[in-house]
């Protein structure tokens, strides 16, 4: 599937709900299907800094694609997460680097955060192409 596929559809399966609040349960849904970090992986230079809640975010290069994982203590912090996994796992650091993230915008999921949810979710954002660009020098 493309990134605009998986983003079309996220915007999709968002536009089925009108009420804030049941989208808030499709972001804990999502959350379930993160690929998650094992505990022991649960290291300080994985946590995301600038997120209310703790997350870890680690990704490894594989043939050339990314593969993230995440773990959070919080539903709704790593379900957020897990729409950017979701959208950039199994792709190329390049891919990464170069797609940009308006579906958070077409869902309107940044207006409704918390100002610390939305650093937070900038700061996922971030590390993201951090682990991109790194990859792509490699």
């Amino acid at each position: 599937m493309t990134i605009k596929e998986k983003t079309d559809s996220i915007v999709s399966k968002f536009g089925q709900f009108s009420d804030w609040m049941d989208k808030y349960q499709l972001l804990i849904e999502m959350g379930k299907d993160a690929p998650i970090l094992k505990d022991e992986e649960k290291l300080d230079k994985y946590l995301i800094k600038g997120c209310q809640s703790r997350l870890w975010l680690k990704a490894e290069l594989s043939d050339g694609k990314i593969k993230f994982s995440v773990n959070s203590d919080a539903v709704i912090t790593l379900g957020i997460a897990s729409l950017l996994i979701y959208v950039f796992n199994g792709q190329t650091p390049a891919t990464v680097l170069e797609t940009p993230v308006d579906f958070i915008d077409r869902i309107g999921l940044r207006e409704h955060l918390s100002p610390t949810r939305s650093n937070g979710l900038t700061a996922m954002i971030k590390q993201m192409k951090l682990y991109a660009m790194a990859f792509s020098m490699s």
